[in-house]
């Protein structure tokens, strides 16, 4: 992949529907002018030669480098994803190079247009945080001669490199903690089963629970939270249950705040004591945790070293001589610090 593959044209593009070029101008640019069955034959030509707009083709001169990796998150307001593109933006930097950064929302179609605008703006890698198990458009992507670095979830069936942490032993770990500190009733808050970190850190979870004899509670299972007002209203379901839990493990920061938020909530209303409430253990840490008013541990990682990494393994396909290696992954190791108040 040292030298592009070859990119579709606008021409190859008016060939396939049998127009003329500009009709294939105006109908990616809006239709005007255009009748609804022309635009109709364009748009299919342009989904099977996998074209892409090429937003700045004037400003980069043949057989150059435009200078830029596409980087696609799952969610900009969460501090762990500006840490990690900190970390790749430090690393581009070094290499000369600098980083367009999108925001997919968890949207596998949200995540395959920024893709393509991405292409569009002839990146030259991608370093992408996928948001479903979609791979098609990051295929395509490769075949064009832009690599893909996959970061903290990896895709079946899709040969790119990935760098991705320690899930399963941290969750396992975690939850074995909260066992030997006393708790065998433990709660578990956690984002959608189906994506590649939920899968792994319910996988320890479960794993810790059953090799310790105990035994996996549905109704202390809550895994459908995306965002911290979610994880608010799980923690009030869970903590109404008939026999609560008396830990809780959060599988991410944004989940461990929303129950921190709604703890909190309980412990002003005065009718309850902090001592009543769960001791809770998260994965991954965040700002202002030692201030909890329960107990809280957190299995810690550096996001910002996860950027770096994943930066570094595109490098290599760009720059380093590894442009046709095999794929690579790269797991890195968590840390548990117990009771960080």
């Amino acid at each position: 992949m040292s030298e592009r593959a070859h990119r579709p044209t606008v021409r190859e593009v008016a060939l396939r529907a049998g127009v003329s070029p500009m009709t294939v101008s105006r109908t990616l640019s809006g239709g005007l002018n255009v009748k609804p069955d022309v635009q109709e034959r364009v748009l299919i030509a342009v989904a099977e030669l996998g074209y892409h707009r090429n937003e700045n083709a004037r400003s980069i001169r043949p057989g150059h480098s435009s200078g830029l990796i596409g980087v696609a998150i799952t969610n900009i307001a969460n501090p762990y994803y500006s840490t990690f593109a900190l970390g790749v933006e430090e690393e581009a930097a070094l290499a000369g190079r600098r980083i367009l950064l999108g925001n997919t929302s968890e949207d596998a179609a949200r995540e395959a247009a920024l893709v393509g605008d991405f292409l569009g703006r002839r990146v030259d890698g991608l370093i992408v945080v996928p948001a479903g198990t979609a791979s098609a458009h990051l295929a395509s992507s490769q075949s064009q001669g832009v690599p893909v670095v996959l970061a903290s979830r990896r895709i079946d069936g899709l040969a790119a490199d990935s760098v991705v942490l320690a899930d399963d032993d941290g969750a396992f770990r975690g939850t074995t903690a909260l066992i030997d500190r006393g708790h065998t009733r433990i709660g578990y808050l956690g984002n959608t089963l189906s994506i590649f970190t939920g899968v792994r850190r319910h996988a320890g979870f479960v794993r810790a629970l059953e090799e310790r004899g105990l035994t996996v509670d549905p109704r202390l299972i809550s895994a459908n939270q995306q965002t911290v007002e979610q994880a608010r209203e799980a923690t009030r379901a869970l903590l109404r249950t008939e026999n609560p839990p008396t830990a809780i493990f959060c599988a991410n920061n944004r989940n461990a705040i929303g129950a921190l938020k709604e703890i909190s909530h309980q412990l002003g209303t005065g009718r309850r004591t902090a001592a009543e409430f769960p001791e809770l253990m998260s994965f991954d840490d965040f700002e202002l945790a030692e201030l909890s008013p329960v107990p809280i541990s957190v299995i810690d990682h550096d996001p910002r070293e996860l950027g770096r990494t994943a930066a570094r393994l595109l490098l290599d396909r760009l720059d380093g001589g590894q442009s046709d290696a095999p794929a690579r992954e790269i797991e890195l190791p968590v840390s548990l610090r117990l009771d960080v108040r």
